[in-house]
């Protein structure tokens, strides 16, 4: 490797061609990078005493690519959103100086253009000083050679040109401080060596400025840069850039991410941290013997996956029905579903399961999330249930094992039945909902083959919010209507939608009605009980709210499957759940020493959170688990000692009470070894497991 201090502009007019390989990202800067730099250049360019500013490093790799023409090509592997940016700066400023007086003796239009844009002895794209990759490509060399741009041009590149050209055009003009800024910039031009230098390893250790790399980057690079230049074209060209129209450009960028992360989840089992991506990436692709050879059936599969997340999560499903049940899940906002839905297409794709069974599992998924966020259980498992979700499915009985499976859920992550969805349906405060245009369009659409846009529609409080009420709604609200009022105002039979919600104001009831656009006339579903009223008042409300509360138990079910059909489904640890008591540990006993103890423990560990903590009695200890055991206890004759599941490490112990039992044998899961000998050591203790507990649901969260 070669590292040199370079002027921009020198190192720009070298005789070469700059190359961007295929496994680059895109050009990416947004307004808010060009806007640094453009203040950076005008600042520096400004100040006399300041003699250069540095905007980072150019990698390229000097040979190994095919050459079209006598200029040497280099391939740049960092340095492309500097290089693509100051191009558009130079492009820019060589228009406004077209026909005008060379500014310091080098800054004309003529020389701007074949100094650093073009090579005059070069003809089509050997003449350009830098070529990017596909859509980017394209555009660049559109706009140096001032002919109109692709129809599928980038919209970064597009962008950042006109906000240029409004910067120069600002300077009234008056260029010199644009032109003596361009001048002082400073670079390091890094060069390496192919076959002696590891391009990944140093594009990695390089990206510290400028935009930052996002996951699905660095593997992209990871996959293709290792590899020879016509093998990489190919990869790319069979199956990354499909992926990369699939997504569009603005999708790409924000949603490549998250399905790498989910892909890896269904792939894993587990789900990677989402800045963590990469690494785990690159854990995985060794580890199941992914290498130059193999890469091919990698990408392949990436690029299948793919194309389930798009139809999944950018509504790219061609089916209908399956498209309006993913845009339903999708209003929901809980991406922890995809890993498990992106198994389900996967079945649905390979013939697994119909389109209609697909559908039915989606709208499972939807009831669960939907059903759990009304009654208010925390989302904190369901990471881990969908995580692996999956893996408990009979492909012979598909539908059948996805309702045991929900059904089967402990309670933490149950499935919220009938008594409990519609109850809490009915009494929660439905206007503050985060999703309330969801439920209520839902509700008016369901059943409905010409569905109805209720995105152009507002939710209309039936009975006003305004705390004055006039008289005539007081008189049908009766004399405790404050009370009526507080009770019932975001309630779901006080809600509905309309389109004309500044006419209704807070008039009376009646005059809701009748009024043009009213009740009356109103198209919805959701008001057509409304139509036939003479009145609103507490009895009404309570009435349409049991009335919509009984449609959504039809809008979002629940699996019903009988006791029979369950029973092949439990897991054997669910079947034998009980086998032990409190009267097979003799250190436990009723009467031992250490009960009292134990006693006290046992009712602060429930209480850490009674809706998911659960206890087990085993052959040799007790456990307590959330997502699976947090802290296992075993009674000993002096003792209760503890085995905490969580790493040695990562626990707060001041008092170093614990003992790190990592690769020592014991009853229990955890590295971490506690023990208890009286009740004044139970606050600290509790201190303890509560860590334990802690960190085991911010990993499902």
């Amino acid at each position: 490797m070669k590292a040199d201090e370079a002027n921009l502009l020198e190192f720009l007019g070298k005789r070469a061609q700059f190359v961007i390989p295929v496994y680059q990202r895109t050009y990416s800067w947004t307004e808010q990078e060009c806007q640094q730099l453009w203040d950076d250049i005008l600042r520096t360019g400004g100040n006399q005493n300041t003699l250069a500013h540095f905007i980072g490093s150019i990698v390229y790799i000097q040979d190994g690519i095919y050459q079209v023409s006598s200029t040497p090509q280099l391939m740049v592997i960092d340095g492309q959103q500097r290089l693509t940016t100051a191009m558009l700066i130079i492009e820019v400023l060589s228009r406004e100086l077209d026909g005008k007086k060379s500014i310091d003796g080098f800054f004309s239009a003529r020389q701007l253009r074949n100094r650093y844009l073009k090579d005059p002895d070069e003809d089509g794209e050997a003449a350009h000083k830098l070529l990017l990759t596909r859509t980017d490509k394209e555009t660049l060399l559109a706009i140096v050679d001032d002919k109109p741009l692709p129809a599928d041009c980038s919209l970064r590149l597009k962008e950042n040109f006109e906000f240029f050209k409004e910067k120069v055009k600002s300077l009234r003009g008056d260029p010199a401080p644009l032109c003596k800024g361009l001048a002082k910039l400073m670079v390091v031009d890094i060069a390496l060596s192919r076959g002696q230098d590891d391009p990944q390893l140093i594009f990695e250790s390089m990206n510290s400025t400028g935009r930052e790399l996002t996951q699905a980057d660095l593997i992209r690079n990871y996959i293709l840069m290792g590899l020879a230049p016509n093998h990489q074209s190919q990869l790319y060209n069979d199956y990354w850039r499909p992926m990369e129209v699939a997504f569009g450009q603005e999708a790409y960028v924000k949603y490549f991410d998250d399905f790498m992360r989910y892909y890896l989840t269904v792939k894993r089992g587990e789900l990677p941290n989402i800045r963590k991506v990469y690494e785990v990436f690159k854990e995985y692709a060794p580890r199941n013997g992914v290498n130059a050879n193999s890469m091919d059936a990698l990408v392949a599969d990436l690029r299948k996956f793919a194309g389930y997340y798009c139809a999944i999560g950018l509504g790219k499903e061609k089916n209908p029905a399956l498209r309006a049940a993913f845009a339903d899940l999708r209003d929901l906002k809980v991406n922890v579903t995809y890993p498990f839905l992106l198994e389900l297409y996967d079945d649905y794709a390979e013939g697994a399961l119909s389109a209609e069974e697909l559908e039915q599992a989606v709208r499972l998924v939807e009831s669960y999330v939907f059903r759990r966020a009304v009654c208010q259980i925390p989302t904190n498992s369901m990471n881990k249930t969908f995580t692996t979700f999956g893996k408990t499915i009979k492909k012979d009985r598909y539908l059948e094992s996805v309702e045991a499976q929900f059904q089967l859920q402990p309670s933490y992550r149950r499935f919220p039945g009938d008594d409990e969805f519609r109850r809490e349906i009915m009494r929660r405060n439905l206007y503050h909902f985060p999703r309330r245009h969801y439920y209520l369009r839902r509700l008016e659409n369901h059943g409905r083959k010409e569905p109805v846009p209720v995105n152009e529609y507002t939710i209309e409080h039936i009975m006003p919010q305004n705390p004055d009420l006039s008289e005539e709604w007081q008189a049908a609200l009766g004399e405790n209507w404050r009370e009526v009022q507080e009770e019932l105002l975001h309630t779901l039979g006080n809600l509905t939608l309309t389109g004309y919600n500044p006419e209704y104001s807070d008039h009376p009831f009646v005059k809701k009605r009748d009024m043009k656009g009213g009740f009356h006339e109103s198209p919805l579903q959701l008001n057509e009980d409304l139509r036939r009223l003479e009145t609103w008042n507490k009895g009404e409300i309570r009435a349409r709210t049991d009335r919509l509360a009984k449609k959504a138990l039809t809008v979002w079910p629940a699996p019903s499957l009988p006791e029979e059909t369950l029973a092949a489904y439990r897991p054997k640890t669910q079947q034998e759940a009980g086998a032990y008591t409190i009267e097979d540990h003799k250190h436990l006993v009723d009467g031992s020493h250490l009960r009292p103890l134990f006693e006290r423990l046992r009712k602060e560990i429930v209480a850490l959170d009674p809706s998911v903590v659960t206890e087990d009695f085993l052959k040799h200890y007790v456990s307590y688990k959330a997502e699976t055991n947090f802290a296992d206890l075993q009674a000993q004759a002096s003792n209760l000692k503890l085995h905490l599941n969580m790493q040695f490490d990562d626990l707060d112990d001041p008092q170093r009470l614990a003992r790190d039992v990592t690769g020592i044998g014991h009853y229990g899961m955890g590295d971490v070894e506690v023990s208890l000998r009286n009740p004044k050591e139970l606050p600290y203790v509790m201190s303890l497991v509560r860590q334990a507990f802690e960190s085991q649901m911010e990993e499902g969260a």
